[in-house]
């Protein structure tokens, strides 16, 4: 059975990178990546890998609301330009890189959904816990820096409710990390006694009668805002990809060494 370990670039590396005092100074980063590449591989014992990366197109979420991601602190420009060269490093331990036009998760969605729709197994490498919507028995992830698998139900007791409703959930209340709107006036508390009486997003709206005067009228000016919502957190799992499966193949001495 082929094992595919998926990588998220710059949620490891910009996590390994601001343990350094000053974020211009990037020497020894490239060692510092590849022993954590290194540990990962020889941990999973996986027969493939690889390492994708955000790209500079906008992306299709930005386009479609401006604020998404609003405010947050920009890559050092030292690490920016740092990047070119740490990916041939890493391609020297057979950790290959594979560059998304514009988000990586996306990208890193469809590679895992892809494997595991085939009878592989992936093991996405990330603390986005938004990978948690991936819901297959072959697709896993882990943190590398807690050393630990970042579960389903771990994910559903963090937001009380349901697997089947987290994208629903996040809807509603928002996503403020990810500068996700969701419903104004709508709450964590009141989107999770909202899913466990009407169980889904779709059936709030459409038993909306029978939800209180104050919350209903707040869903009703917010229907939009629920709606953008739904697909800004929505992952992609059919990106094109500009890649094979053969081109991540391990050698033997990459997982043995």
């Amino acid at each position: 059975m082929n094992t595919f370990l998926i990588i998220d670039g710059l949620n490891l590396v910009r996590r390994i990178h601001a343990a350094q005092p000053n974020e211009n100074d990037t020497n020894g980063l490239d060692n510092r990546v590849a022993s954590a590449c290194n540990k990962l591989l020889k941990f999973h014992q996986p027969s493939h890998a690889a390492i994708v990366w955000d790209g500079n197109e906008i992306s299709w979420r930005k386009h479609l609301f401006e604020d998404y991601k609003k405010g947050r602190k920009p890559m050092p420009k030292a690490l920016s330009e740092y990047l070119p060269g740490l990916k041939l490093h890493l391609a020297k331990i057979h950790v290959n890189s594979l560059d998304a036009d514009s988000e990586a998760d996306d990208v890193i969605a469809t590679l895992a959904s892809k494997l595991a729709a085939s009878g592989g197994e992936a093991i996405i490498v990330s603390t986005d816990k938004g990978f948690t919507q991936l819901n297959h028995p072959k697709i896993k992830r882990w943190d590398h820096f807690n050393k630990a698998y970042l579960t389903i139900e771990e994910r559903e007791q963090q937001l009380g409710v349901q697997h089947s409703q987290f994208i629903d959930y996040l809807a509603l209340a928002g996503d403020s990390g990810n500068k996700i709107p969701g419903v104004p006036g709508i709450g964590p508390k009141s989107a999770i006694e909202l899913l466990k009486i009407f169980r889904s997003l779709a059936n709030i709206y459409l038993s909306i009668e029978e939800v209180g005067a104050k919350q209903a009228k707040k869903l009703e000016e917010g229907k939009q805002m629920a709606r953008l919502s739904y697909k800004l957190v929505q992952l992609q799992t059919d990106m094109p990809l500009k890649a094979n499966l053969s081109q991540f193949r391990l050698p033997q001495e990459a997982v043995s060494s």
